[in-house]
Formats: structure tokens, C-alpha cells, sequence
């Protein structure tokens, strides 16, 4: 009897839960929604929680976006009003949150910020025929299904894994020179092991050898033992595909024990934070992909820049410019589809071309994915001196 008294308690509590997340959305959207005449564009974003940067800055560089879009005057004379969900960096409450968004008739979605957050929103996309559109997420299974085909309703700004993956490769072959190397990835996370496993068969394949892999578990801050038994193996580089503050801590730690080879990782370590907890004499020799360049002398990028910096006051890392873009980009899909309905707006989104925004210029491929520039950054103190352009993501 008592067991079945905690499952009906339990489904009390999370029914309640649930209901309390309704009412408080409502309430929110109640209170923007000031206008018979708009067009709603959701943003379902980790604005709380472990993975809170990341979504914050993507909501920032959206909602100055937006702000700039209904100044010029909106969408054919229509106001563009963006309704901004915390999904507190949970998968399960994203994807409770993409139903509530399509209910509430958005036309798109921009988020969540995180794979695993991002890839279970998929569902709620596809039934509504709501197209989502991913700023930062990675993961190459976002776009396509399990048999390679693309999802008709999902699509993606940013580079994926593979691609990032693969043009690191190259750069360490190729610049480095390396031919021994170790990968540190994070269990149990899609980014992370999607990056590693694309690293470690391109590099096999081009014929480099993995001399070891490491696992570590979410949280952690302490990796000297995976450093000491890094320093009994002969390698030339360390591939570390984390999150900015795994990656801080993993940096400081191994440049304290006397590692110096050079430390490869993904676009997440471009946070101010992978700077704050690693601190900037130890950041040499680091090395990190990008589609933003903060130094980009195109007015387009430092009138962002400075915008930016105005609304907020501090300046944008490559989050918040890829949210900028991906409002931008939503509109400009309404625009050349002279329409908001929802299947207008995919059918523009896929046939995109030449679309420019702060984090470059591209087109959209069959996959959904863009065809863009991708830039490998190179840390000397902390400060980027070094920008290798490579090549195209297809």
C-alpha cells in the first residue's frame, strides 16, 4: 500500500509542477503580449542551472536582434514579440516547454542552447510543424534522424561536432604536427562524446594515434589524477571536447603539474569564463573553434559589438552572437517567404542562401546544417594571437 501511496503522490507533485509551469508561463506571456497584431517567435533557453551562460547569452543576442528588428519596423509593419522560457537546463522540462510554445502559436523557436536539451524538443517541432532553430547545439544527430535524413522542421546556424571536429584534426596534423594524442571527453554527453568520437577516427584515419582515452563524470572540478596518468603517456597534444569551466579547471590544473603541450578543444570554451577560472598566464598553447571573430573589422560584426555592449555592458562572446543571428535569420526567412505561417517559414529557412550575419555567411544544406567559415583561435596568455582560417564546413 505504501508504494502505491508515493507513485500517487508522486504523480501529484509532478502534475502540480507541471500545472504551476503553465500558470507561470501564462502569466508571463500575458504580460507582453500587449498587441492584437504579432507574430511570436519562442525562445526555450537554459536561463538557469548548470548550463545558465550559455542560454543567457543566446537570449541576449536574440532579444537585441528583435529590439533592432521592430525598430525598423518589425515584420512587414508587424510586431515581432518573443516569448523567452527558462528550461533550467533540463531535458525533460525543454521538452515540456516546446509543447507549451507551440500551443501558445509561435511560428519558430530558437533553443535550447545544449544537445541534450535541444534534441528532445525534436518531437514537439515535428508534430506542430514548428521550425527550431539550434544556435549553439552541436550534436550532429540534431538535424538528422537516425537513418541520415534530415528533419523537415529543425534546423541549425552553427556548425555541427563532425565538422568542428574534423577541421581541429587537420590543424593538428597539419599545424602541430602532431602525431600522438589524448582525448578527455565527458560521460554521458552528447557535445562532448560527439566531438571525441569524430576527433579520434579522423585522426586514426589521417595516421595519428589516440595513445589514450579518458573518461571524467559531470561536476567535476579536481582532474589531477587523470593528469598524472596523462603524464606517464608519450603524446604530442591533449583533445579536450568540455564545457568552459571543465575545461578552465582542466587547463589551470595541467599547466600547474608542468604539462605544456598544446590543449585542443570546441567552440564552448569561447566564455569569459573559461578565462576568469583558468586565468590568463596559464591559457598558452590552447586552441578552440569559432564562427565569431570579436576582431572582425566588417562594420556588420563591431556595430553588433558595440550595440551589444550598450544594451548590456559587457562585451559579446560567440553565444550571443550566434543568438543575433539566429533571430535574424528567422525573420529574414519571413521575409523572403513574404509570409509567417509556419511551413512558409521552414521552406524559406531551407532554401537559404547567402545569408550574412556576425558569425559569417552561409547557405543551408540538405541537412539542415549551414555552410560556413570555421576558425581555429590560438591563446597566448590568455589573449587570441592567433586566427587560422578553416576550410568551409562542407
Amino acid at each position: 500500500m505504501k508504494k502505491y501511496s508515493f507513485i500517487i503522490l508522486f504523480i501529484v507533485v509532478a502534475a502540480a509542477g507541471l500545472f504551476w509551469g503553465i500558470g507561470n508561463f501564462k502569466s508571463n506571456v500575458a504580460a507582453v503580449n500587449d498587441s492584437a497584431e504579432e507574430v511570436k517567435i519562442g525562445m526555450n533557453l537554459e536561463l538557469t542551472g548548470t548550463f545558465e551562460y550559455y542560454g543567457i547569452s543566446v537570449a541576449n543576442g536574440a532579444l537585441l536582434a528583435f529590439e533592432e528588428i521592430n525598430q525598423a519596423g518589425g515584420f512587414n509593419g508587424i510586431k515581432i514579440v518573443p516569448l523567452k522560457v527558462d528550461n533550467v537546463s533540463d531535458p525533460v522540462r525543454s521538452a515540456f516547454l516546446a509543447n507549451i510554445l507551440a500551443q501558445e502559436g509561435v511560428v519558430s523557436v530558437i533553443g535550447p542552447s545544449i544537445s541534450d536539451d535541444f534534441i528532445q524538443t525534436i518531437p514537439a517541432a515535428m508534430r506542430y510543424k514548428i521550425p527550431a532553430v539550434s544556435a549553439t547545439a552541436t550534436a550532429d544527430e540534431i538535424t538528422v534522424d537516425r537513418s541520415g535524413n534530415a528533419y523537415d522542421y529543425v534546423f541549425r546556424i552553427n556548425f555541427n561536432s563532425s565538422s568542428q571536429a574534423d577541421q581541429m584534426v587537420k590543424f593538428a596534423l597539419n599545424n602541430l604536427g602532431a602525431k600522438n594524442a589524448v582525448v578527455v571527453r565527458k560521460l554521458n554527453n552528447i557535445y562532448s562524446n560527439g566531438l571525441a568520437q569524430t576527433f579520434m577516427k579522423v585522426f586514426k584515419e589521417n595516421g595519428g594515434n589516440i595513445v589514450d582515452l579518458i573518461n571524467y563524470t559531470s561536476y567535476e572540478t579536481n582532474f589531477e589524477p587523470y593528469l598524472r596518468r596523462i603524464q606517464r603517456e608519450n603524446f604530442d597534444i591533449i583533445y579536450l571536447p568540455g564545457y568552459d569551466s571543465e575545461a578552465a579547471n582542466f587547463i589551470k590544473q595541467a599547466r600547474e603539474l608542468g604539462i605544456t603541450q598544446p590543449i585542443l578543444g570546441g567552440e564552448a570554451y569561447d566564455t569569459p569564463e573559461l578565462f576568469e577560472i583558468a586565468g590568463a598566464s596559464v591559457l598558452n598553447d590552447v586552441y578552440y573553434t569559432t564562427d565569431f571573430l570579436r576582431s572582425n573589422p566588417d562594420p556588420k560584426v563591431q556595430n553588433f559589438i558595440a550595440a551589444y555592449k550598450e544594451k548590456y555592458g559587457v562585451e559579446p562572446f560567440m553565444d550571443s552572437a550566434r543568438g543575433y543571428d539566429s533571430a535574424y535569420f528567422i525573420v529574414d526567412a519571413m521575409k523572403r517567404a513574404g509570409s509567417d505561417d509556419p511551413q512558409a517559414i521552414r521552406d524559406a529557412m531551407a532554401s537559404t542562401e547567402n545569408f550574412t550575419g556576425v558569425t559569417g555567411t552561409f547557405s543551408m544544406d540538405e541537412e539542415h546544417n549551414p555552410i560556413k567559415t570555421i576558425y581555429i583561435i590560438g591563446l597566448e596568455n590568455g589573449i587570441p594571437t592567433q586566427r587560422i582560417v578553416a576550410e568551409s564546413t562542407q
